[in-house]
C-alpha cells in the first residue's frame, strides 16, 4: 500500500477511534483483533513451547511460532485489505473501520480516567482498585501517589505502544502494517517476559517488540514535548531535559522516552523501583520533580495527552496531503 493511500487511512482511523472507540456490543458478539491474536499466541505457546526441550530449542520454537503468527496476521490483513477493495471507491471506509481497531486513544483515556475517580470518590482503596485494571504491579503495594504515578506511567508508556506505534506502523504500511505491528506487541505482551516459561520461547517476540517500538517511542516523546509547548499547566523544557537526562536509564529501551517527557512536563518523578506479584524490581527515576502524584495530576496528563493526539492527527493530516500531493 503506497503512502498516498495508508496515510489517509490512517487518519481517517485515528478519527474514527476517537469518536466512537471500539464498541462494546461488538466486543461482545466478536471479540477483538487483540484476542483473536492472543488466541493463536496460547495455542502455539501451548503446542510448541515445551518444557522437556532445551534452551536453545525453546528458543528455536519461539522464532518459529513469531513466523506462523506474522504470517497468518498478514494473510488475513492482506484478505480483508482485498475484500474491502472490492467497494471502491469507498474502500476507505470499512479499511479505516478495521484500522481504527489495532488503536486505543478511546480506551486508555477511559481507564486512566477512572483511576483518577477512583482516587478522588473512593481514597485508595478505589484508587487500588481501578489501577489494578491497567497495570501489573501489585496495586496492594501502592500508596495514594503509588496509584497516580501508576496510572500516568501507563498512560505514558501505552499512548506510545498503543497508539503512536500502531498508527506509525500503519502510515507505513496500511491495515497488514498495523495489523503486524499489533501481532508484535500481542506476542511480547504474552510471552515476551522473564518467566521460567517463556524466558527462551518469547526471545523472539520481546527483541522484535523493542525494534519496532523504536521509532514510535521517540516520536511520542516530541509530541508530549509539543504538546507540553501548549499547555500553560506543563513545561517543555523540562520535559525535553528529563527526556535527554533519564530515558536511556529506563531498564526498558523504549518505555523511559514517554515517561521521562510526561515526567518532565509534569513536574514529577515516575519510574523507580516498583512491586510486581512478590518481586521488586529496580529501575531508574524520570524527571526530576515530586514523587507525590495525586488525582489531580493524572488529570493533568490526561489534558496533555489529549493535546497530544490532537498533534498526531496533525502530523497525519499534514502528512496525507504531502504524500497526495507528490
Amino acid at each position: 500500500m503506497s503512502l498516498s493511500a495508508s496515510l489517509p487511512l490512517l487518519l481517517a482511523a485515528l478519527l474514527i477511534e476517537a469518536a466512537i472507540g471500539y464498541p462494546a456490543r461488538l466486543f461482545a458478539w466478536i471479540g477483538h483483533p487483540v484476542t483473536w491474536i492472543g488466541a493463536l499466541i496460547g495455542a502455539l505457546d501451548r503446542s510448541l513451547n515445551r518444557e522437556s526441550m532445551s534452551f536453545a530449542m525453546r528458543r528455536l520454537a519461539g522464532v518459529a511460532a513469531l513466523l506462523i503468527l506474522l504470517g497468518v496476521t498478514l494473510a488475513a490483513s492482506l484478505a480483508l485489505v482485498a475484500l474491502c477493495r472490492l467497494a471502491e471507491p469507498l474502500a476507505l471506509l470499512p479499511l479505516a473501520l478495521l484500522a481504527s481497531s489495532l488503536l486505543a486513544q478511546r480506551s486508555l483515556h477511559e481507564h486512566v480516567a477512572r483511576v483518577a475517580q477512583g482516587l478522588e470518590q473512593g481514597g485508595l482503596t478505589g484508587g487500588r482498585k481501578a489501577v489494578a485494571m491497567i497495570v501489573g504491579r501489585d496495586p496492594e503495594s501502592l500508596d495514594e501517589a503509588g496509584v497516580a504515578r501508576a496510572a500516568i506511567e501507563s498512560l505514558s508508556e501505552n499512548f506510545s505502544d498503543g497508539i503512536v506505534a500502531p498508527a506509525f506502523w500503519l502510515g507505513l504500511g496500511g491495515l497488514p502494517g498495523g495489523a503486524l505491528y499489533k501481532a508484535i506487541n500481542t506476542a511480547d505482551s504474552m510471552i515476551g517476559h522473564r518467566s521460567p516459561r517463556h524466558l527462551a520461547f518469547g526471545w523472539a517476540a520481546a527483541r522484535l517488540d523493542d525494534l519496532v517500538n523504536l521509532p514510535a517511542s521517540r516520536l511520542t516523546a516530541l509530541l508530549l514535548i509539543a504538546a507540553a509547548a501548549l499547555d500553560r499547566q506543563a513545561e517543555a523544557g523540562a520535559a525535553w531535559r528529563a527526556v535527554r537526562r533519564d530515558a536511556r536509564r529506563h531498564r526498558s529501551p523504549n518505555a523511559g522516552w514517554p515517561e521521562a517527557a510526561m515526567a518532565g512536563a509534569l513536574g514529577l518523578r515516575l519510574a523507580g523501583p516498583r512491586v510486581y506479584g512478590a518481586v521488586r524490581v529496580e529501575d531508574g527515576w524520570m524527571g526530576d520533580g515530586r514523587a507525590e502524584a495525586t488525582a489531580a495530576d493524572i488529570r493533568r496528563a490526561l489534558a496533555l495527552y489529549r493535546r497530544s493526539c490532537l498533534l498526531l492527527w496533525g502530523l497525519a493530516a499534514v502528512a496525507s496531503v504531502a504524500a497526495l500531493a507528490l
